[in-house]
């Protein structure tokens, strides 16, 4: 059987590893020249910055990370774990507070600064403990996931916790996900914190050696990466795609075909009438979540000390909405590198804050290499505030700023193809779940969709995306 995937992000890699392992005909198709989509690091002046991979959750034996990339062959790359007392850092209006590993360390570290509620913490470290085994897919026969998805999260939170700081310190580690009061469900809030409570871990060296070890044992399995092999369209016939087209002629007959590009831009390459056209109207019609600003400092050598935490820090900051209007910088995570020599010392730290695609879209016509000036001072004046915001939390990064670099939300729609840069893919609601989310089948019987946008975001939703979309797959052979 062979099989197209399109998009070489961490769902198509993990998607094409399992079917070449299991002996299908597999060819992956990159538009760009470097695979791994926001896996992808970049090397400037000899040193290496990750784009949007920085740590993941739920790695240790036995937890839910770890059982799936045993799957890939990825638990044999150098990971590193963080401090367990302390692996996130939170600074709400100065003030520091510890976030621990472990659901009774976790409650009973955050309960030492707020005593008087024990319980509330309690309560919400055994909700996420006992939820946790059962989060693990949005299968019909999962009701639990189901009942979740259909819930609000920030207002889980508000009953939850009734301290005003309280409720903030425990979500103001959540930018890694986009907060809204009005969308977000409680089944994605629950997943991802979850399992960054359970453990949490680095990659010595950087995100792009998920996507090359993947790369790799593909490759060994017989499947075929293809890089900058654009896709211009597919040939459907009898509600089937039979070939997928790139330029110059270039065909590729195919039994099946994986998606892991947004739905929308999916939907682009289809032929007119291929599917309904209110199936269309509606998935590009779907809001995508916000984006993110990064800003990629490398450092003099041997002079910041490296933290084995993140930092989030927040001033006069509202977590659960964006305002792209608002002046100044009020939130940002911060990320050391872990030393390659094993040194205490980092080379370089990323910065990152939420950023709204209007803020850039006013140059969205413009091609990377060639922006206008315009641009390039939007981009400095704002890594001046964030580095500005940051600094007195990092009291030796003063005068140890060696290169700065920076991306946008139209970086990553650029080297990526992420529709307006989204962070987070297409915005979930848990208000209108039959709409927001985007099912694995496609109206097309060979035609099936992986990726941050279905099921939900980052490397333990792709991950649980990826083995329900070849489930497809494994289920028909039988």
């Amino acid at each position: 059987m062979k099989i197209i995937i399109i998009g070489a992000g961490l769902g198509g890699l993990e998607c094409g590893y399992l079917l070449a392992k299991q002996g299908f005909e597999v060819t992956i198709l990159e538009k760009n020249p470097q695979i791994g989509g926001c896996l992808q690091s970049f090397i400037r002046h000899g040193q290496r910055f990750d784009t949007g991979f920085h740590y993941v959750g739920g790695l240790c034996e036995g937890e839910l990370l770890h059982t799936l990339f045993e799957q890939f062959n990825l638990t044999r790359l150098p990971w590193h774990q963080l401090d367990t007392d302390c692996f996130d850092e939170v600074i709400w209006e100065g003030e520091h507070y510890s976030l621990a590993n472990g659901y009774d360390l976790f409650a009973e570290t955050l309960a030492q600064s707020f005593p008087d509620q024990r319980d509330a913490i309690a309560t919400y470290a055994r909700f996420l403990k006992e939820n946790q085994s059962s989060l693990h897919t949005l299968t019909p026969d999962n009701e639990q996931a189901r009942l979740l998805m259909g819930q609000s999260a920030y207002q889980y939170v508000n009953e939850t916790f009734r301290h005003p700081v309280l409720r903030n310190v425990i979500a103001a580690t959540s930018l890694k996900m986009e907060l809204r009061a009005d969308t977000l469900p409680l089944y994605i809030y629950a997943q991802i914190n979850g399992s960054f409570i359970q453990s949490a871990w680095r990659l010595r060296g950087g995100g792009q050696q998920i996507a090359d070890s993947l790369a790799r044992d593909i490759r060994n399995f017989g499947g075929e990466i293809l890089t900058k092999k654009r896709v211009i369209g597919v040939d459907v016939a009898d509600e089937r795609i039979g070939r997928v087209r790139c330029p110059d002629g270039e065909d590729f007959p195919c039994d099946a075909v994986i998606a892991d590009i947004h739905p929308a831009q999916l939907l682009s390459l289809l032929p007119d009438g291929a599917v309904r056209k209110r199936y269309c109207q509606r998935i590009i019609a779907l809001p995508n979540s916000f984006g993110i600003f990064t800003v990629h400092l490398a450092l003099k050598p041997g002079a910041v000390t490296y933290r084995n935490r993140n930092l989030f820090i927040h001033h006069d900051a509202d977590l659960w909405e964006i305002e792209p209007d608002r002046p100044g910088v009020h939130s940002a995570g911060v990320h050391f590198a872990v030393p390659e020599d094993g040194g205490i010392h980092t080379d370089n730290i990323d910065i990152f804050v939420p950023m709204k695609w209007e803020e850039v879209s006013a140059w969205s016509q413009s091609h990377r290499g060639n922006r206008p000036e315009e641009y390039l001072m939007f981009k400095q004046k704002k890594a001046e505030e964030i580095i500005g915001f940051i600094s007195p939390y990092i009291p030796d990064l003063k005068n140890n700023i060696k290169n700065i670099y920076t991306s946008s939300p139209l970086t990553y729609h650029d080297y990526t193809g992420t529709r307006e840069g989204s962070a987070y893919g297409i915005r979930k609601d848990y208000d209108h779940l039959m709409t927001t989310m985007i099912p694995i089948h496609t109206p097309l019987s060979n035609l099936f969709f992986t990726g941050q946008n279905v099921n939900f975001h980052g490397v333990l939703g792709v991950s649980i995306t990826s083995m329900l979309t070849v489930r497809q797959f494994l289920e028909k052979r039988q």
